[in-house]
C-alpha cells in the first residue's frame, strides 16, 4: 500500500496513519463535572509513545487546545521536540477553556479570538507554525464560518498556519470551507460501523483530506470492550453525551455494537491483522483519501497501530463482504 497521503491540494505529505492526541490530554471536564477525558494517563509513557510512532514512520499528529485542556498540547510538544520538522502538526480552535481547573467553559467563534487561540497553542506546542488549523466547533454558523475561512488565509500569508480545515459531520458546512484557496481536509467521524458516504463523496469532489476520528469507534472495534464491562470514571465513555454512540450510561458497550464487531471480525483480522488494524484497513480501502486518527496511551497501543501501515487496506472482495454482513 502506499503509506503517504497528501493532504488535499496543499501538497503537504503525512503518513496515511495520523495519531489522536485527545486521550494523552488525561482528564478534564465539562463546566457540569461531564468527564471530558479517557481518565488518567502518564505523561511520560505518552511521550515515549509519540517518539516510538515517529520510528515507526508516522508523520501526522491530530490534538486539540481544548484536549485536557491545554495539556495534550503540551505534551505532544514536548514528545516532539528537535524532530518538530519531520512532523505535520494538527490542532483546533473553538473551544474556551480553564487550565487551572481543566474545564471546558464555552465556546467561542467569533474572527478575532482566532488568533488569540492559535498564539496559545503555538506557545504550547512550542513550534512557530500550525501544519493544519482545524475549526473544532462542528455546528457553527455557516456565514460566520466563511468569515473564519478567510481569517485563517490571512494566518496562511503570514506563515502561521500552512493549511486549515473544519472539523464537522455536516457536508455542507465541510464545503464552506473548502472554498479557500488552502483549505486541505475535513476531520469527520468514519469507521466500519459508521459509514459516511456524503463526506467521502464530498473529499473526492473537492480534492480534500478525509481525517477519520473515532477510527475505531471510541474503542469498540479494538475487541477490548464488552457488554456490561464499566469503565473508570474519568472516562467520558462512562457517561457517554449524546453525540457518543456504542455506548450506554454506566454499563459499558451497547450489545447490538458489539454484536455488529463480532460479526466482522472474520474479515477484518485476516492476514494476521489485530481487530484494530482490520478496522484501519477498512477506511483505507473506502477512500484513497482517508487518514484515520486512532487514539493512543501507550507505547503498545502506538505500536499495533502504527504496525497496520504494513498490512494495507481490504480487498474489494472483502469490503463488499462487510457491506453484506451490516446490511448496507
Amino acid at each position: 500500500m502506499e503509506t503517504k497521503r497528501t493532504l488535499g491540494r496543499t501538497g503537504i505529505a503525512v503518513s496515511a496513519l495520523g495519531f489522536g492526541c485527545w486521550a494523552i490530554g488525561g482528564e478534564w471536564q465539562a463546566a457540569d463535572g461531564q468527564p471530558l477525558g479517557w481518565g488518567k494517563v502518564d505523561d511520560e509513557e505518552s511521550v515515549r509513545a509519540v517518539r516510538r510512532a515517529l520510528d515507526l514512520g508516522v508523520t501526522f499528529f491530530d490534538t486539540a487546545d481544548t484536549y485536557g485542556a491545554g495539556h495534550s498540547e503540551r505534551v505532544l510538544g514536548r514528545a516532539l521536540g528537535k524532530r518538530r520538522a519531520d512532523v505535520v502538526v494538527a490542532t483546533k480552535w473553538g473551544n474556551v477553556f480553564d487550565e487551572e481547573t481543566r474545564t471546558l467553559t464555552g465556546a467561542d467563534d467569533s474572527p478575532e479570538y482566532v488568533r488569540r487561540a492559535l498564539t496559545a497553542s503555538l506557545k504550547r506546542l512550542d513550534t512557530d507554525h500550525v501544519d493544519l488549523y482545524q475549526l473544532h466547533l462542528s455546528d457553527a454558523d455557516p456565514e460566520r464560518a466563511a468569515e473564519l475561512r478567510d481569517v485563517c488565509e490571512e494566518l496562511v500569508r503570514e506563515g502561521l498556519i500552512r493549511a486549515y480545515a473544519w472539523s464537522t459531520d455536516d457536508p455542507a458546512r465541510a464545503a464552506v470551507f473548502a472554498q479557500g484557496e488552502h483549505c486541505a481536509a475535513v476531520q469527520h467521524a468514519a469507521n466500519v460501523l459508521q459509514d459516511a458516504p456524503e463526506m467521502f463523496a464530498l473529499v473526492e469532489e473537492l480534492e480534500l483530506a478525509s481525517i477519520n476520528r473515532s477510527p475505531l469507534a471510541m474503542g469498540l472495534l479494538t475487541g477490548k470492550r464488552r457488554t456490561g464491562q464499566a469503565l473508570e470514571a474519568g472516562d467520558i465513555r462512562s457517561r457517554p453525551p449524546q453525540w457518543l454512540q456504542g455506548f450506554e450510561d454506566g454499563s459499558g458497550a451497547d450489545p447490538e455494537w458489539v454484536a455488529r464487531v463480532d460479526a466482522l471480525k472474520d474479515i477484518l483480522t485476516s492476514d494476521g491483522r489485530t481487530l484494530g488494524q482490520g478496522a484501519l484497513a477498512w477506511l483505507w480501502a473506502r477512500s484513497a483519501r482517508t487518514v484515520p486518527i486512532p487514539g493512543f496511551r501507550s507505547v503498545a497501543q502506538a505500536e499495533q497501530n502504527a504496525g497496520a501501515l504494513e498490512k494495507g487496506p481490504l480487498t474489494a472482495e472483502q469490503m463488499t463482504e462487510v457491506d453484506r454482513i451490516l446490511g448496507r
